[in-house]
């Protein structure tokens, strides 16, 4: 049934005209094997999307969660996972492979290389270009993305606590700001349940997508350099593993 039908849509989809979903993927190396693309529940899915199926070497499936926002031209190449509660604004663009964790934000004509994370939480402004993961929580912007901050406005709009927020704050610390390794970091991210208890799940999905990342991530931040933050500038010292850190 599956090779005759390749795209499953689920209950309560709005979608709108003009849209291509579950087109045989843009890979060349795709031989007509059966594969598909799963649509969940309560999606909302504007003009002119173009959603392809899988492919052999991507576990044959493309997939999208419940209750996303995707808005016109938005493109899902083969592979692609999304997960629930999304919004993909206006020309957003994936390349083959991408995952995006619950609840991400993508402005407009953000374009994401093949293969690339993008953690729960985690925002992108307009024209951003991904070619790296994007860890929970951070915000990114610019061409190529760097991470410039953590949502914390969308955390608050989505009923987090004080306390939940006070952690990705320390997140945020131990990530980008105090100068640490990415073992010394996710050492201090482990610990945080034990100041913030109520933020135990935001540490463990953290520290979970820091271990479980093959590829580089968005340790790239434009923060102050300790020798002039009053100024601004982009700080391009090395961490103390002797890699460079951010810049």
């Amino acid at each position: 049934m599956r090779d005759r039908r390749p795209t499953t849509i689920g209950r309560n989809n709005r979608i709108f005209q003009f849209c291509s979903l579950g087109a045989v993927p843009q890979d060349k190396k795709y031989a007509g094997e059966p594969c598909e693309l799963i649509i969940g529940d309560g999606n909302t899915v504007r003009e002119f999307c173009t959603f392809n199926i899988g492919t052999p070497g991507g576990g044959g499936v493309t997939r999208v969660g419940d209750d996303n926002w995707i808005m016109a031209y938005v493109h899902l190449a083969h592979d692609c996972r999304v997960g629930s509660h999304t919004i993909f604004a206006n020309n957003a663009q994936l390349a083959g492979h991408v995952e995006v964790g619950d609840w991400v934000i993508l402005g407009g004509f953000t374009v994401v290389h093949q293969f690339v994370r993008l953690g729960a939480h985690s925002m992108t402004a307009m024209c951003s270009l991904l070619f790296a993961d994007v860890p929970p929580f951070v915000m990114t912007q610019g061409q190529p993305a760097r991470a410039r901050s953590m949502n914390f406005e969308g955390l608050r709009r989505r009923g987090f606590s004080s306390e939940r927020i006070a952690a990705v704050k320390a997140m945020h610390k131990a990530l980008f700001r105090e100068g640490l390794t990415l073992e010394q970091a996710a050492e201090r991210i482990a610990a945080l349940p034990q100041r913030f208890p109520e933020a135990a799940a935001d540490a463990a999905l953290m520290r979970d997508f820091l271990v479980a990342t093959p590829r580089p991530w968005h340790r790239a931040l434009t923060r102050p350099c300790a020798a002039t933050p009053s100024k601004g500038r982009p700080c391009t010292a090395r961490s103390p593993g002797g890699r460079r850190g951010v810049g």
